[in-house]
């Protein structure tokens, strides 16, 4: 006999970390309410806190133990019953956390996301904490039917889980397993009922993206899948995110270059270019390789935005070989550019390497490469006044003020367009005309006033 619900649980649900986690969070919360809950927007006040974790790097790490220490300093003064950790954290760590932190109540690993609601019934029973952990190499999980975090004219859509690189300083492998493809019919399926839901940009994502389809029986690499998303009626953008520079190809510069729906942005994490410091992370790269690919992708999309990441302080990297880093960045002019200092996480070859970089010297590298990236960043954003750019609105305050971005421009991560008296509504296409910059903001004027435009 199939047990009754609770009735009236109120569930607190606190979403961290990178878009693959918040794929995850909203078929979470969409379970949850599906399962009869009550979501409560304070989670502090409801019955049960559902904190999904990050555990990447030593920062994303303290920022969820805070959050779980907040959630359980509340059941503490008796505002709430239960606390469960998901996610990344709960993966890497397992039935450890449980003794790292007095008061959680259970943790879910990566491969139980679907069973939450039924952890949370049994949570609520038993005073008892309990793990729940399939392993990080369960199959791929089917993303259909989420309760979106954000706006609902943009959305991830996650392609793959796990990774196959086996770079030195990544805990990536052994928290979300080997890689998978999700099949094809499936992500077609998922963009479908998103773009029906309104979406009218999905971001594709996985740990690398240029490997979708390596797996699958079929085949069907990323540039045909790009092909079959390009059909879908009302999807204006596609964004391409992660992709490997290694498994950037010819075939994949042509798709991106032909399709009408990807916009040219390329993100490619290319981590270093020191070929020392490239052999130590295991990288397949080369300085060489690298920069022929930039002056491809440039030659064949003359307009594309590209966006990487480094991690400076590196284990042996001496200031010669940041200066070569240095200098590539200053010869390259990414549009945009991340850079983190190197973490030793406990598990990877690279936190045992020898010579390791004190903190200071990697603080100091990071904040000179920034600064270098920050002048070619400002020089592109003047540059760029004076010209017509389509945005797609993102939110509008009180005084009509708009925020958007133009193709160039990722959510969440890179810079926006200010929009000053905007007519248009979030979700909408609009042209406008760079009037002036802020920063590695653009601000931007609205030259029309129809509710969309073609792009």
């Amino acid at each position: 006999m199939a047990k009754k619900r609770r009735k009236n649980v109120t569930v607190g649900f606190v979403a961290l970390g990178c878009p693959k986690n918040v794929v995850d969070s909203e078929k979470m919360l969409a379970d949850i309410a599906q399962a009869g809950f009550i979501i409560m927007s304070e989670p502090e006040k409801a019955d049960v806190v559902v904190i999904n974790t990050c555990g990447f790097i030593a920062p994303a790490k303290a920022e969820s133990v805070r959050a779980i220490a907040e959630a359980v300093a509340c059941k503490r003064k008796g505002k709430v019953r239960r606390v469960i950790v998901a996610g990344c954290l709960s993966e890497r760590s397992g039935r450890e956390l449980l003794k790292e932190i007095s008061g959680i109540d259970a943790v879910v690993g990566l491969g139980e996301r679907d069973n939450l609601p039924e952890i949370i019934n049994k949570t609520l029973s038993s005073a008892a904490p309990t793990a729940h952990l399939a392993g990080p190499s369960a199959p791929i999980s089917d993303d259909r039917g989420r309760l979106l975090i954000g706006p609902g004219h943009r959305a991830y859509l996650r392609i793959s889980e796990g990774c196959n690189h086996r770079c030195s300083f990544c805990t990536i492998p052994a928290i979300r397993g080997h890689f998978r493809s999700k099949p094809v019919e499936i992500v077609l399926a998922e963009a479908a009922e998103l773009v029906s839901a309104g979406a009218v940009e999905l971001s594709v994502i996985a740990q690398d993206s240029t490997c979708y389809g390596r797996d699958l029986a079929t085949k069907v690499g990323l540039s045909d899948l790009i092909k079959r998303l390009d059909e879908l009626r009302d999807l204006r953008w596609i964004r391409l995110m992660y992709l490997n520079p290694g498994g950037i190809d010819e075939k994949l510069i042509e798709t991106i270059a032909e399709s009408r729906k990807v916009v040219h942005y390329v993100d490619m994490p290319i981590q270093h270019v020191s070929a020392g410091i490239l052999k130590a992370m295991r990288r397949q790269d080369t300085p060489d390789r690298l920069a022929r690919l930039l002056e491809k992708l440039r030659s064949a999309i003359p307009d594309v935005v590209l966006r990487t990441t480094m991690i400076v302080g590196f284990p042996g990297e001496t200031d010669e070989q940041f200066g070569e880093l240095i200098r590539f960045v200053k010869w390259a002019k990414f549009d945009a550019l991340g850079c983190f200092e190197f973490y030793p996480e406990a598990g990877t070859t690279a936190a045992d390497l020898p010579a390791q970089i004190p903190e200071h010297v990697k603080q100091q590298r990071q904040e000179e490469l920034m600064l270098a990236q920050q002048k070619i960043a400002f020089a592109k954003n003047r540059d760029r006044v004076g010209s017509p750019l389509t945005c797609l609105v993102e939110t509008i305050d009180s005084q009509g003020t708009g925020q958007g971005r133009f193709y160039g421009q990722a959510p969440e991560i890179d810079s926006v367009c200010v929009i000053g008296n905007c007519s248009a509504e979030p979700g909408q296409f609009i042209d406008t005309m760079v009037v002036d910059t802020q920063d590695y903001d653009l601000i931007v004027e609205q030259t029309q006033h129809q509710a969309a435009v073609e792009i």
